[in-house]
């Protein structure tokens, strides 16, 4: 940095951190909203410490009116408040620069400013949002700060090195009221409070010391939320629905265009990117795997030592390495540099021989290409049974493993081997065609865990999207899943089987009738079992399962499914609070309602959208708009209409999303068109991570590369740093979809195949 006398405004411009020659340290902080002109005004006093030399004091603000008269700093100890010479706001960076005549004194001091803001309708910072009283919209005014808004509410260090202590007043009128969170028992609310509480510890106590540490907030209170939801309602199987994330997690890292864990980050328009399934999905994923390592008790202990250090500070990954290495005596730093440093995740190749385990690891794409990457791989079997596990850390790119006891399972008939056990690492596993095989077989006869039964499928269903495995073997494998019991399984299946519905649309739009045929006659046994009405005594497990099925049957046609979800919802349609149509079952009474839809006949859709106009409540409003509901429509002029509902006033920004991730197979042409032909409204009205849905939720499920060619020339001239890692991550999907039709379109057996299993036995 210059000396204090040399420093100048312009070499403030253009950092992607701000100058470290102040520190705040307490805010007080009073804001005044005015919910009827979506305005608002504050104040905000600073206590800081000057700790070099300078004239010129750098914060962040965004959005805000800041006059220069508004602006004083105060030394500890002096009567008279020092007037700056200049108040210099810089939009393009988001910064203030506050340039003083003299050098400022080191030591404490407080600075304070006066500002003014709009309530925006944008989603970040302090915001605007609208509910339904008696008909009536109301106002309400929201925050969202993270990761890099609080800004766009007051002046301040809008760095997470930057923490300090809060005091905040809200001046409002005495008839505005302030909600918190109901105590209801349902799931997914359980899971998210316990995900935000989390952050108490991981992220507000213990803070991550810049943005490429992100993961250390949001993977870790992914994780603790699981735990702590297993903990009070362990009849969930929490754990096994945790799957799910993980899921997630592989997905996206399987991109050539995915990032690691550690991404750097140079500027402030590239972390809104960074909130993705890697830093929370992925990264609570590889918490887990190293849980599973070091054993929990260990892992616990070690983790209250690094909390307990680095309590009211903040702390980087390797801080966390060396806490679990010291508290485990493991070579912890060794073991994980590879899963944080570098993306992707591996594949492990196995084969049987002589009773000997031939392990190969390369690194897994979507796209079927091999990647560089190596890992050390905790390595996890059970052969037989779950009384006969294995454990140790594969380093190399092949070895050999002799493993006692193997070759004499192996003679047995019921022979099976499972690695990743109860699926607890973060990486797939392909077996040659015995092994395969042989886990079919175990998956029918019930011998693996819900947790390996998922993982099966999991990774045979990436395996054949990415060319390694026929989608032939993927069928016979989902025929096994008959007896299926858990709900968390049988979703995964229920997901697969669609996605691959929406892929044969494309590839094979001749077997069509004959996949969807297979799959309703495996789905019929499930339903007809499961009922549309709740019975008494039931876990909310079912309740889940049967709002999945039911959708399912409605979206694959199932003609009785439909019939019988029409009957439901007219009568809904005229009592809002009959007992036929609960919110488990709601939507798929929805999707059902709109495969009956077309251009000459939308009094299904109107009705629907009668229900999102008289509805106050949020919940119905997104059950309406949500996946599978308007935009399921078979009938494109129908779903062009519905994607212009979304940008109706009727419609909150944050909402609208649903109705794009719902688009069919048949409607994706018509979203993408959309998406260009309302580019300029889109990107000027709604930004951050909700634009970053907009352009993957269209883009990314397009199947052919004239579609992705044509996404790459259109956002050639249209991407920013805020949306470019999503452009081209969603583009490459565009490529690997083409390339799994490909494939699809080459398998000469599949015909036959499906025409076989397609007939009730």
């Amino acid at each position: 940095m210059a000396a204090a006398a040399d420093q100048t405004a312009e070499q403030f411009r253009g950092q992607p951190r701000l100058p470290k020659f102040a520190t705040p340290r307490r805010y007080n902080l009073r804001l005044t909203p005015d919910l009827d002109a979506c305005v608002f005004s504050g104040s905000v006093e600073v206590s800081l410490d000057v700790t070099a030399p300078t004239r010129f004091l750098v914060l962040n603000a965004a959005e805000l009116e800041v006059a220069p008269g508004a602006v004083s700093f105060a030394p500890q100890g002096s009567d008279k408040a020092l007037q700056p010479a200049e108040v210099t706001n810089v939009p393009e960076d988001e910064i203030l620069i506050i340039r003083f005549d003299d050098v400022l004194p080191l030591g404490e001091g407080t600075l304070a400013i006066a500002f003014k803001g709009t309530l925006n309708d944008k989603m970040h910072g302090f915001y605007r949002s609208v509910y339904e009283l008696n008909g009536e919209k109301k106002n309400m005014a929201v925050t969202q700060f993270e990761p890099a808004d609080a800004r766009r509410c007051f002046p301040c260090w809008d760095e997470p090195s930057f923490k300090a202590v809060f005091k905040i007043t809200l001046e409002v009128p005495s008839e505005i009221v302030a909600l918190s969170n109901m105590p209801v028992i349902e799931e997914k609310v359980a899971v998210v409070v316990a995900h935000e509480l989390a952050h108490q510890w991981f992220g507000n106590l213990v803070t991550m010391e810049w943005w490429t540490h992100l993961w250390l907030n949001e993977g870790f209170a992914t994780w603790v939320s699981y735990l702590a939801a297993d903990q009070f309602f362990p009849e969930w199987n929490i754990w096994t629905q945790f799957l799910e994330e993980s899921t997630t997690g592989f997905k996206l890292d399987a991109l050539a265009g995915s990032h690691p864990i550690e991404v750097d980050i140079n500027h402030v328009d590239e972390i809104d990117e960074i909130f993705d399934a890697i830093s929370y999905r992925k990264g609570a994923s590889v918490i887990r795997m190293l849980q599973s390592y070091l054993g929990a008790e260990i892992f616990q202990k070690s983790l209250a030592a690094y909390i307990k250090k680095f309590a009211y500070s903040n702390a980087k990954t390797e801080d966390l390495w060396a806490a679990l290495e010291e508290g485990s005596g493991e070579p912890v730093r060794t073991l994980m540099h590879s899963w944080t440093k570098q993306q992707g995740y591996p594949v492990v190749n196995v084969k049987l021989k002589d009773g000997k385990l031939l392990l190969e690891q390369t690194q897994f794409l979507s796209s079927g290409s091999t990647g560089v990457g190596q890992w050390v791989v905790p390595i996890t079997l059970c052969c037989c049974s779950y009384s006969r596990q294995e454990k140790f850390l594969f380093q190399g790119k092949e070895e050999e493993f002799n493993l006692s006891g193997l070759m004499e399972c192996q003679k047995k008939d019921d022979f099976w081997i499972k690695l990743n056990v109860n699926q607890t690492s973060f990486y797939r596993v392909s077996y040659d065609e015995e092994l395969a095989s042989r886990l079919r077989y175990a998956i029918e006869t019930n011998k693996l865990s819900a947790a390996d039964r998922y993982g099966v499928l999991d990774d045979t269903y990436a395996l054949c999207m990415a060319g390694k495995e026929k989608l032939v073997s993927l069928l016979h494998l989902i025929a096994a899943y008959k007896d299926e019991t858990e709900y968390t399984v049988l979703a995964r299946v229920i997901d697969t089987s669609l996605n691959i519905v929406e892929m044969m649309a494309v590839a094979a739009p001749e077997e069509l009738v004959n996949l969807k045929k297979f799959l309703i006659v495996f789905l019929e046994p499930f339903a007809q079992k499961l009922g549309w009405d709740a019975k008494d005594g039931e876990g909310h497990l079912n309740a889940l399962l049967r709002g999945t099925l039911f959708t399912a049957l409605a979206e694959l046609g199932h003609e009785s499914t439909i019939n019988e979800a029409v009957r439901r919802f007219n009568v809904f349609l005229e009592d809002r609070e009959t007992p036929l149509l609960p919110p488990d079952v709601r939507k798929a009474a929805y999707v059902a309602l709109m495969q009956t839809v077309n251009k000459s006949n939308k009094a299904g859709y109107e009705s629907l959208l009668k229900i999102y106009r008289e509805s106050d409540l949020s919940q119905e409003k997104v059950r309406v708009l949500g996946k599978c509901s308007l935009g399921a429509c078979p009938d494109p002029d129908v779903v062009r209409e519905a994607l212009d509902f979304i940008l109706s006033p009727e419609v909150r920004n944050q909402d609208s999303i649903w109705v794009l991730r719902g688009v069919g197979a048949a409607a994706h042409d018509v979203a993408w068109e959309w998406l260009k032909e309302n580019w300029d409204h889109i990107s000027a009205t709604i930004s951050g991570t909700l634009l970053t849905y907009f352009v993957s939720t269209t883009v990314s499920p397009l199947a052919t590369d004239e579609k992705g060619d044509d996404a790459e020339e259109f956002f050639k001239s249209r991407t920013k740093a805020n949306i470019a890692r999503t452009v081209k991550q969603s583009i490459e999907r565009v490529r690997i979809n083409a390339k799994w039709a490909s494939s699809i379109k080459s398998e000469a057996e599949l015909g036959n195949v499906l025409k076989e299993r397609s007939v009730k036995h």
